[in-house]
Order: structure tokens, then C-alpha cells, then sequence
């Protein structure tokens, strides 16, 4: 036993005058220095889908319309009729929510159909969306023409257990 002792207080002399107590084989060298190929230079590659990522002029004007402070900003309790690509062609709905995160900016309609509700989510920069049109302005300041009454939440998901309130957000769309 004591020469155990004696032989663990050997090997930890001889670490302490090394620099590193380990091997060399964990030491990993840097990767050697490759130059870029041609085609990515050229701007094939990921350079030639980006294009195709941005967003069009018509998708950023429709895209600061959701923002908080465009002069004809859509504001919740607006009835917004969206037209897209693809089956349903277009919905028509009462805007309850706008989230709002840049590119990833979206909106929540509902409408009542057949007595059961319905609500769709709607991406202001999806490729599917073809058209936003406003039938009716939620009222607020300045609202021109046709102005529904004034929402005082940003949220009217209270508008789900209230169908009362939300037809009659409706019926002044048929006056």
C-alpha cells in the first residue's frame, strides 16, 4: 500500500513538469484552409434560390398595412375578404387577431357558416394569397367610408362566445 502512495505521488510530480498531461493524439489540428468551388462563386447554389425567398413589392405594401403605424393600417373587427390560389377561392370573415411578425405576419378571420363557426388563418406573405380587400373598416381615428363600430381590444377572441356580437359586426356589411 505504501508503495502505491509512493508511485501516484511520482506520476503526479512528472504531469506537473509537462505542459499537457495527456497525449498528443487528443490534440485535433485545424482543418486545413479549402477555397470555395467555382459554382458557389458564380452564385449557384443557395445564391440562386434567394430571389425566389424575397418578397415582392405588392407582398411588403400588403405586409405594412398589418403594421401598427401605416395610415390604412387594417385594424381587428374589419370584415376582410381574402381571395387565394387554391379551394376555397376566397373567405370572408370578421379579422379577430393580427400577428405580427415580419415576414411571418398573420391574421385570424371568422365567419359563422351553416350556424357553425369557422375560423382560418391567413399568412399576409404566403405565395397562396392572391388578394386582401377590405369590405368594412373596424372604426377607430380617421376611418373613411364604410366604418364599423370601434374595437377596444387587439384580440377579440371574446367575439367566439358571442355570436350576437359578431353577427351584428356582420349585419352592417348588409345595410
Amino acid at each position: 500500500m505504501l508503495n502505491a502512495l509512493r508511485r501516484c505521488a511520482q506520476r503526479l510530480m512528472s504531469t506537473a513538469a509537462q505542459p499537457y498531461p495527456y497525449s498528443n493524439a487528443a490534440i485535433i489540428p485545424p482543418p486545413p484552409a479549402v477555397p470555395a468551388p467555382a459554382p458557389t462563386k458564380a452564385g449557384k447554389g443557395l445564391m440562386a434560390h434567394l430571389p425566389q425567398r424575397l418578397l415582392t413589392p405588392e407582398k411588403l405594401q400588403l405586409l405594412a398595412r398589418f403594421g401598427k403605424r401605416h395610415p390604412e393600417r387594417i385594424l381587428p373587427g374589419s370584415v376582410l375578404q381574402v381571395t387565394t390560389k387554391y379551394a376555397p377561392t376566397s373567405f370572408t370573415g370578421v379579422l379577430l387577431a393580427i400577428r405580427r411578425r415580419g415576414a411571418d405576419t398573420s391574421f385570424l378571420l371568422r365567419n359563422v357558416i351553416n350556424r357553425t363557426g369557422v375560423e382560418v388563418q391567413f399568412f399576409v406573405c404566403s405565395p397562396h394569397v392572391r388578394e386582401i380587400k377590405v369590405l368594412m373598416r373596424a372604426g377607430g381615428r380617421g376611418s373613411e367610408g364604410r366604418a364599423g363600430p370601434r374595437m377596444r381590444r387587439a384580440k377579440l377572441f371574446y367575439l367566439r362566445d358571442a355570436p350576437d356580437k359578431m353577427t351584428a359586426i356582420s349585419a352592417g356589411m348588409r345595410k
